[in-house]
C-alpha cells in the first residue's frame, strides 16, 4: 500500500492485535478464564462460557472492558497471575520488530497507543522487549476514555502535543480507527489479521497490512 512517510511525523500504534498478536488474548479470554472460572465456580466449561460472554457484552468497548482490576473484582479471580500462567503465548507479528526499529531509526516519534491495562501492558512489554522501541507508552485508562470514543481524541493532543495531520496510527480496532480519522488523524491503517490462527477480517473503508513489511519507511 502507498503511504507517504515525507508527511508523517508522529506514528502511534496499539499493541495487541496489531504488534502482538491476537491469538493471545482470545485464548485468554475465550479459553483459559472460562476454565478457570469455571473451577472457582463450580460451573461446566459451556455454563461457564455463557455466563462470561455475557459479562463480556455489558462492558464491551468501555474502560472496564480492558481493565484488569475490574475483571478481578467482577470474576473473583486473579487476572495477572493467569495472564502469567499462558505468558508463553504471547507473539510478536511477522516484521513488526523490523518495523520498529525503522521508524526509532528514522528519527519520528514513535508511540505505543493501547488500550491494555497497564499491568497488561508490563507483562507483554517484558516479554517481548518492545518497550526500548517507544519514546512513550500512553496506556488510555490514564486519559479516562477508551481509544474509541471520541473524547479521547482531544485528551491525547493535550497529554502528547502533536500535529493530526502528520500523524499515523495503525490499528485492529475498526471504532478505533474511526474515533481516529473523525478527530483528523490523516493516517489511518487496519491490520488484516490480528489473529493469525484466523483468516482475514473486514477492515471496512481503511487500507490495510497484512504485516509490517508492507509500510516500511524509506
Amino acid at each position: 500500500m502507498m503511504l507517504d512517510w515525507t508527511k508523517v511525523a508522529t506514528v502511534f500504534l496499539d499493541m495487541d492485535g496489531t504488534l502482538l498478536d491476537l491469538h493471545f488474548d482470545n485464548y485468554f479470554w475465550l479459553e483459559h478464564i472460562p476454565l478457570r472460572y469455571g473451577e472457582k465456580h463450580g460451573l461446566e466449561s459451556a455454563e461457564a462460557r455463557e455466563a462470561l460472554m455475557r459479562k463480556y457484552r455489558s462492558v464491551e468497548g468501555t474502560l472496564q472492558w480492558y481493565c484488569i482490576d475490574y475483571w478481578s473484582g467482577e470474576l473473583e479471580l486473579d487476572i495477572t497471575a493467569l495472564k502469567q500462567e499462558v505468558a508463553h503465548k504471547i507473539a510478536v507479528h511477522p516484521h513488526a520488530e523490523r518495523f520498529l526499529a525503522a521508524v526509532r531509526g528514522s528519527g519520528r516519534r514513535l508511540m505505543l497507543l493501547t488500550n491494555a491495562h497497564g499491568t497488561s501492558v508490563e507483562i507483554k512489554l517484558r516479554k517481548t522487549e518492545l518497550g526500548r522501541y517507544f519514546d512513550r507508552l500512553i496506556v488510555s485508562h490514564d486519559l479516562g476514555e477508551p481509544k474509541e470514543s471520541a473524547a479521547f481524541w482531544p485528551l491525547l493532543r493535550e497529554y502528547e502535543p502533536f500535529d493530526p495531520k502528520s500523524a499515523l496510527l495503525v490499528d485492529d480496532n475498526l471504532s478505533v480507527l474511526r474515533a481516529a480519522a473523525g478527530s483528523g488523524i490523516a493516517w489511518t491503517i487496519a491490520v488484516k489479521r490480528p489473529d493469525t490462527t484466523l483468516g482475514e477480517k473486514d477492515t471496512g473503508e481503511f487500507p490495510a497490512i497484512s504485516d509490517f513489511s508492507e509500510i516500511l519507511p524509506d
